[in-house]
Order: C-alpha cells, then structure tokens, then sequence
C-alpha cells in the first residue's frame, strides 16, 4: 500500500495547493513562488469548529444598528474602518517595519480601555517591558487593558474564551503558529491556517480582531496572498519612515468604502492626528516659482489638496530622462506625448522631472490636467497664480475629459482660500455657482493653457 503524502507544494501569492512543483502558478500566472510544506491534519482546527452556528437565519430578521460600530477613539481611523469597529471583524494592518503599526494599535488600545473596553494586546515579537516602555510615551492606561506574549494559538484560543475581551490585538500574524501544523512560523500554510482560526474565533465569539502582517520589498503583505481576501478589512500605512506624516488607506472593507485616507503625524508621544491634511500637505509650498500647481484629488470620500511641482530643462544627453515621484511613470510619459502632438510643444530634446510634492502616492485621473499645465508652466518659465487650483482628466485627443464629485473639490478649495479653479466644461452643471471663487470651464488643452498663462 502506497505510504500518503505528507507534504504538498503552495503558491506564496495565491496559496493554491498541488501535490508537484510548479515553476509557473496555474491559478494567479506568478513564476518560482511554489514551496513545499507540510499537509495540515484534520485535527488542526478541532476546537474551533463548533465555534460557528450553523443554523441558518431569515435576512428579515436579521437587526443591524449603529452601535454594531465601536468608535476607536481617532476619529482618521474611524473614517478609514467605515465609521468605527464593526463586533466579531477581522482587520489585517500592514505597513513597513518602523512604520507605525504596533503604535497606532496600541494608541486604540489605550482609547478604548479608557472607554471601559475590555482590550487583550497579544505580542509575539516583544516582550512586556518592551510593550510598556511604548506605552508610556502614548499615554496614561487603565486596567481594562491586558497584555499577553503569546504565539501559540492553543494558548492563545484559551485565553480568549477565558478572559472574553471585546478588542484582540495579534502583532503579527507570521509569529504565530499551530502546534499540529509541522512548518514553522511565517510559512505560507501556518500563515493561513491562523488566520482562518482567528476568524473562526472572531465570528463565533463576537470579538473584533486586529492582526499585524509583514510586508515584502514589493511592499505586499507577506505570506499567501489568500490572506487578504479571508480578513474583512484590509489597512495599509503608506509614508516614508525619515517623513513626519502617516497615510493610512484602506485597501478592502467590507463594511465601508475602500481607498479611504487617514492622515497621521508622527511625534514624539505616539502618531497624532492630521485634522485638515490639505493645508498640512500645501505647507511650505513656494510663491512665484513656475513648474508649480494645485491638483485636488479625491481620497476615498475626501478631497485632498496636493502641490504638484514640474522641471523642464533641456537635454545633456541623446535621450531625455523622465522621472515621476509619486505619480504613475508612464502617465507623465503619455501626457508629455499628447503635449507635443496636440499642442506642438517639442518635449523630445528635454529632461522632464514631475514630483507630488510631500510624498504622497496618487494616481488619480483627475491629475492629468495638474501635470499638464506644470510641464507647461516649467517650459514656459512662467509661472501659475498660486491661488489657482486645477483639476481634470486629459484625453489621447488633447480634450479634458470630467471627473467626479466636482462639487466637493470646488468645496475644499474654497475652504482653503483660492480664488480661481480650472476645471472640465462638462463638470460646471454640477458645480453650484458663488462669487467666492472663479470657475473656468475648459474643453481642451489649448484653452486651459490660455487660462493660465
């Protein structure tokens, strides 16, 4: 008789599970991502199976009301989460290492112990003084928050159901492990295997959990990529660690919109919130320089106000170097392409540099016109009414196509003082007119280039 296979090969992006190597995945097409790893036992998930009720329901009579959400305490991540923690969610926050992961979780720890939440800070990677060396730069904490170092998810499980918190944190998911599981922690089948226990737990016994994942140099969260479709909320802190500024976006959530923002700053008592991020990001922004405009983007339901600067000088060199920081590469390229064929500016003999002036990492349509008029603006040597604000999306054909939500960027930028705002024709029917800023309606790249210079 056959002797049955212990191990199997898995693919570290998908997960997907076959019994040879692959060099090519067959379900997500990644190459060289299969390893080898112990098949799991049916007994790894004993003990959390009878967790979920298996009676079914009639949607009818199903409540759902405003107090499923817990508010954090924060109110930028109150508008990442959708409104606040949805009871028994399952939330995975990844980020760079030094980002600011474990200090904005242990920041909601301490808010909502404050609040009288029963809260459990699981740690596997630091020990308790360590843990509290941190907490007392946040803040004064109560005895509503407990603290546990822990990676064994049996003795995680137990403690669970012994203390009953209503807040779990796991910082991070590739510490822990199952003793039945025979790989090591931070592979891809005990990375799976713990997070869908957490989310057994989660479910069946009401608790919201927050877990901490590593990320990759690609900047991914590490492990199978099946670990992001099985949580509810997906987070991911953005930002360069040397920056003072955090941006928290929201990749996936089930229970509110995606691509929503948080903005933080990082201090020397933990991260605080960035109340008004527009003027935050326009804050330093240079006077009389040409090359140098501002785009309002839409984060998630936010308006956001970001400088976008533009240098173009003439080539040393046979070809033309093109740099993009914080925008798409081959954007600014299409863009400069529609530039000299449309307009007949002769960009072919130019180095080209486009830069999101603060870091931030946007690729929204409606900053096409914005890059635009900068290399337009930096060109020229003239520069742009710096109470000017632009907005738009540019064709192949040189036109300026409309973009959403017109009166909320309008709205944003007369909160912060411009007097003029440059956007497509098609959007002004949706604009409500008032004298207190200019609207000029553009159809295409030649009138928005009359407009400003």
């Amino acid at each position: 008789m056959a002797k049955a296979k212990t191990t199997a090969f898995f693919c570290k992006e998908c997960g997907f599970e076959s019994s040879k190597w692959y060099g090519q995945c067959p379900a997500c097409k990644e190459w060289n991502t299969f390893v080898e790893e112990p098949i799991v036992k049916k007994t790894a998930t004993k003990g959390v199976a009878n967790i979920m009720s298996s009676q079914p329901s009639v949607l009818s009579q199903i409540s759902t009301n405003d107090t499923d959400r817990t508010s954090t305490g924060i109110e930028e991540l109150d508008r990442v989460l959708g409104g606040g923690i949805v009871e028994g969610s399952l939330v995975l926050v990844g980020g760079d290492p030094g980002i600011g992961k474990s200090t904005l979780l242990l920041q909601m720890c301490q808010k909502l112990s404050v609040m009288g939440k029963k809260v459990l800070y699981i740690s596997g990677e630091e020990s308790l003084k360590q843990i509290k060396l941190r907490a007392e730069r946040i803040g004064e904490f109560n005895d509503n928050l407990l603290l546990l170092c822990e990676t064994n998810l049996d003795m995680i499980e137990k403690a669970l159901r012994d203390i009953k918190p209503e807040i779990v944190i796991i910082d991070s998911i590739q510490t822990m492990y199952r003793e039945e599981i025979g790989s090591s922690p931070g592979s891809v089948t005990q990375v799976r295997e713990s997070t869908a226990i957490l989310m057994q737990l989660a479910k069946g016994l009401a608790i919201s959990i927050f877990i901490v994942g590593h990320v990759t140099k690609e900047g991914i969260v590490a492990g199978p990529r099946v670990l992001e479709h099985m949580v509810d909320t997906v987070l991911y802190f953005e930002g360069d660690r040397n920056a003072a500024y955090r941006i928290l976006r929201g990749v996936k959530n089930r229970f509110g919109s995606t691509n929503e923002i948080g903005v933080f700053e990082m201090r020397g008592s933990g991260l605080e919130e960035v109340k008004n991020p527009s003027e935050y990001m326009l804050s330093g922004r240079p006077l009389g320089a040409s090359g140098s405009v501002v785009v309002c983007l839409l984060e998630g339901t936010r308006p956001l106000l970001v400088e976008i600067q533009a240098l173009v000088c003439d080539s040393n060199f046979g070809m033309p170097r093109r740099t993009a920081a914080g925008t798409d590469y081959n954007r600014v390229n299409l863009l400069m392409a529609v530039l000299e064929k449309r307009v007949g500016m002769h960009l072919s003999g130019c180095d080209a540099y486009v830069n999101v002036a603060g870091g931030l990492k946007v690729n929204e349509p409606a900053l096409d016109l914005g890059i635009v008029l900068a290399i337009v603006s930096s060109y020229k040597n003239r520069e742009i009414d710096f109470q000017t604000i632009i907005f738009g999306e540019v064709g192949l054909a040189g036109e300026v196509r409309a973009v959403s939500q017109a009166q909320q960027r309008v709205t944003e930028a007369i909160k912060l003082g411009f007097k003029t705002c440059i956007l497509p024709e098609v959007c002004l029917n949706n604009v409500l007119k008032t004298d207190k800023i200019k609207l000029i309606g553009v159809r295409n790249l030649s009138e928005a280039m009359n407009a400003i210079l």
